[in-house]
């Protein structure tokens, strides 16, 4: 992963001083709250509806274990005891004192860590696969090309206020996408053309919220030199024309979409004229400077499915049931990467303990090179675990309350913290996910379900992205009560689609056993091996509907 240089350093350094010295104003009353409010933005504090939120950059979900033990500390001696997970591979802490807050940021940046545009209106957290670099089938690892525009993008003077915030992700596994590209601001998937050279196919528009949209090729294939130039073309064509009256409107997928495809495409191209072969243009000396910093392991020469594995996958149950869910082929023999997944029955989705960090930082060093990353579905992962050691990782797992066998599956579920800590929220997401995994609670049954993802927002602004679960939920107020929208049919992958809301809203008491009419309907409807998203997209929406609003028997 990236290693900060003297003057990264010195930045960060002297960002947490700016930032020290702005909080003494403000609270020695020299600061007004309006005047206050972009400052701390631009440092990562938003106000939450009891107590300020932390969130602190990982980018593209990289963490070593000493920064995985700071924010243990952190969160022990600062917070509550525990930290949160989010769908952008980002980290939040839910509790810390305003006054407080520059001494964090004091503590992180000891570990080349920071909250620099974690909000605010400018380019956010660049995400990307969480198994980047050790995925069987991928193009090339997608991690350089993620440093080289977090490296371009943060502090950058020219989009440090844009319209709305800005989201980017990145990909190169055609087969499947785990970033979700399609749903950003810009989506990137790293492609090759008929020659074998590296390049970019580049998607633009994307996004959630409260007008959800796929975004649209803009570039089927742009050559990797003029990647950064042709970003600053689009966000200079974004920051001059998206909306800036109504921040409703002020994303640029509604720009896109009010333009057209084609004219905002002309728009970009022209802009691009003037830029093209500037200072910006990556040169084959750049590239290779940043892929120096990721370097592969020091892998064993081992092979694929040692005894050591096999017996263990044929003597203990409990230990099969998390191998077959969450563990991942690796590009290297005899490895493969481990799936954490953060969603224990009545904690909240993504929240993890400072104890389980400290732990988890000690699994790390010893069976992962001392790597932890964090993905886009609140879960965590270790991508280099020798094969022969699995069940031994898994055991410790155990002991720390961290190998739910459920990634992938209906609990495995994105859930933003909603009405419970958000000051935005319509309605709370945490206990109406609760309700869900009690419910549903067989793994045999889970695991004939098969893939399914649920997915839960408080609001409209979709943190959980509710919109894309193959079962979408959304709190909603209707007149100072709290209903939840049910929605079928999304999907974050290179077959992105967007859920279709089945009708009337639901009180939470409700939710769990509507969840079940729409699995029962499933069994019922399904063809053998087909997955909750194709048997959705072959019968459509309506046999759920019925079967869902059918009259209860008195």
């Amino acid at each position: 992963m990236y290693v900060y240089t003297e003057v990264d350093q010195r930045i960060v350094d002297e960002r947490v001083e700016q930032y020290r010295d702005q909080t003494r104003r403000y609270l020695a009353g020299e600061l007004t709250e309006q005047a206050f409010l972009p400052l701390r933005l631009q440092n990562g504090l938003y106000i939450q509806r009891f107590a300020p939120m932390l969130r602190v950059a990982v980018p593209y979900g990289m963490i070593n274990t000493a920064q995985m033990r700071k924010l243990a500390y952190i969160a022990r001696f600062y917070d509550k005891g525990y930290m949160h997970f989010t769908t952008r591979q980002n980290v939040q802490f839910n509790w810390p004192e305003l006054e407080q807050v520059p001494d964090i940021l004091a503590e992180l940046a000891t570990v080349q860590m920071h909250a620099i545009q974690t909000s605010g209106a400018c380019i956010r957290n660049t995400t990307t696969d969480p198994f980047a670099g050790v995925l069987p089938g991928e193009v090339e690892d997608p991690r350089p090309w993620c440093e080289i525009i977090r490296q371009w993008s943060t502090l950058h003077p020219e989009f440090a206020f844009l319209p709305r915030k800005f989201k980017i992700a990145v990909t190169a596994d055609p087969e499947q996408d785990r970033a979700a590209v399609q749903l950003h601001d810009i989506g990137i998937q790293i492609v090759r053309n008929a020659d074998g050279k590296t390049g970019f196919k580049v998607l633009v528009g994307g996004g959630l919220g409260r007008t959800p949209v796929i975004g649209t090729t803009i570039v089927e294939f742009l050559p990797w030199q003029h990647l950064l130039t042709y970003l600053d073309a689009i966000l200079r064509v974004y920051n001059r024309y998206g909306r800036r009256d109504n921040k409703y409107k002020a994303r640029i997928k509604i720009l896109v979409k009010a333009m057209g495809i084609e004219a905002f495409r002309e728009k970009v191209e022209h802009e691009w004229a003037f830029t093209k072969d500037g200072p910006a243009t990556l040169t084959e000396a750049e590239f290779k400077r940043v892929q120096a910093h990721f370097t592969r392991p020091a892998y064993q020469t081992l092979t694929e499915q040692p005894a050591e594995l096999t017996t263990a996958l044929e003597t203990n149950a409990d230990f099969q049931a998390w191998y077959q869910r969450n563990v991942m082929r690796h590009q290297e023999a005899g490895y493969a990467a481990a799936i954490i997944t953060l969603k224990n029955t009545g904690a909240a989705p993504g929240d993890i303990s400072a104890t389980q960090m400290d732990n988890l930082a000690r699994l790390a060093d010893h069976y992962s090179f001392g790597e932890i990353r964090s993905t886009h579905e609140q879960n965590l992962v270790l991508a280099d675990v020798r094969q022969d050691q699995l069940f031994e990782l898994w055991q410790h797992l155990v002991e720390n309350n961290l190998a739910s066998p459920h990634w992938g599956l209906l609990p495995d579920m994105i859930v933003c913290p909603g009405g419970d800590f958000c000051s935005l929220a319509n309605a709370k997401s945490l206990p109406v996910a609760a309700a869900i995994q009690r419910r549903f609670d067989d793994l045999d049954y889970l695991h004939d379900l098969g893939d399914l993802s649920l997915n839960i927002s408080g609001c409209m602004n979709a943190c959980a992205h509710h919109h894309i679960g193959n079962i979408g939920i959304l709190g909603v107020d209707k007149k100072g009560e709290e209903f939840y929208q049910v929605m079928l049919g999304g999907s974050a992958s290179h077959d992105a689609s967007l859920g279709k809301i089945i009708g009337p809203s639901f009180n939470h008491e409700a939710i769990p056993e509507v969840i079940a009419t729409i699995l029962a309907t499933y069994v019922e409807l399904r063809e053998p091996q087909e997955s909750f998203i194709a048997t959705y997209r072959r019968v459509g929406l309506a046999p759920f509907k019925e079967k869902v609003y059918a009259p209860k028997a008195a």
